[in-house]
């Protein structure tokens, strides 16, 4: 069972103020910042959890923001590709399973949104930032879905690249975070095969449609490949991100990961990935594929990319258009409140 001093938060150690309000002396807060310091290390080595509550330094904080508030938004701003083709689902049944999956990605949203909150995070203030260009999303999101053969590359793709990469983060040294993507990476797993059950079933279909599939895949591969970020060389929060166990792998590994899955994938589905250099490696025990623009990765994260400016304007006027949404919630909640405390009173 921690002590009082052990659950103290970061903003009461920050001020020196104890559980109780009481002020401390300047000595003693030091002495507890550095037990608090040691514990801390100690979670981090053990591979045990850090909760809210929990003490941690400022940096371990700034940093899950950071990656959490990207996931978050990378979640909310990923509905506008396939949500543009609710309205042109070729069917009833492949309107469902989208409509179910952009839905999906809108509750992920909200799960790691409410993770940043539990770091001290304001969400307005995370969606004022995203929407004015302060905080990122992932590069892929920027990419147009030019056919429906594009809903189905996404779930496979793209949907399979962050199941590479958000499985080991149901490990995260973060509790909150951890947890949540237990959740949502079921969902994903989800996604994933039904994207690869709709490029199946156009793959059966007609020349017309296997084209489409074709095409989509040849959009889709590399920047797949870039949504696992800039190679460890020259990744600045990869290091720290692993020492605090936040991440489990770097960027390189489950890049590699994710093309060792895929390719056998590729193969039985009869499409050939847009990749001469693409072949299995004895030796390595692994596929080598061929060299990654970065610098196409570097334009679309600084704002140059086919739909950068179109996903922010979208996503700025929803939540305009919102806003009326948002205040009717927050008079509803004081009106609540204010009976619960006149309830209360009287109760008293």
């Amino acid at each position: 069972m921690p002590s009082a001093e052990e659950v103290m938060t970061v903003t009461d150690r920050r001020t020196g103020h104890g559980p109780d309000g009481a002020r401390r002396p300047p000595e003693a807060t030091l002495a507890d910042e550095t037990e608090a310091q040691a514990r801390f290390e100690r979670l981090i080595a053990e591979d045990q959890r850090i909760e809210p509550r929990d003490w941690m330094p400022e940096a371990y904080r700034a940093t899950l923001i950071r990656q959490v508030a990207q996931h978050a938004h990378s979640e909310i701003i990923g509905m506008q590709p396939e949500g543009a083709w609710l309205t042109r689902a070729p069917s009833l049944r492949r309107k469902a399973i989208l409509l179910a999956k952009v839905q999906d990605e809108a509750g992920h949203g909200l799960y790691l949104y409410s993770a940043c909150e539990t770091l001290g995070a304001d969400r307005a203030d995370l969606t004022e930032k995203l929407v004015t260009g302060r905080q990122k999303y992932s590069s892929i999101f920027n990419y147009p879905t030019l056919s429906f053969a594009d809903v189905g590359v996404i779930g496979w793709l793209v949907d399979g690249a962050a199941i590479c990469n958000q499985v080991p983060l149901c490990r995260s040294s973060y509790g909150p975070y951890a947890r949540a993507m237990i959740r949502i990476c079921k969902e994903e797993s989800f996604h994933q095969r039904q994207g690869y059950e709709l490029l199946m079933t156009m793959m059966g279909g007609t020349e017309e449609q296997r084209a489409q599939v074709r095409d989509a895949v040849d959009r889709w591969w590399w920047p797949s490949l870039m949504m696992f970020g800039p190679p460890d060389a020259e990744s600045p929060n990869t290091a720290r991100s692993m020492a605090w166990r936040i991440k489990r792998h770097t960027n390189d590994e489950l890049r590699q990961r994710f093309v060792d899955i895929t390719v056998p994938q590729a193969e039985a589905l009869g499409v050939s990935l847009p990749d001469p250099d693409l072949r299995w490696n004895a030796e390595r025990g692994h596929y080598d594929h061929g060299p990654i623009d970065w610098d196409e990765l570097s334009r679309v994260i600084r704002g140059d990319g086919p739909c950068n400016a179109e996903r922010i304007a979208t996503r700025r006027a929803a939540h305009r258009d919102g806003e009326w949404v948002r205040r009717a919630a927050s008079a509803h909640a004081a009106k609540r409140a204010a009976r619960d405390a006149v309830g209360a009173g009287v109760a008293g």
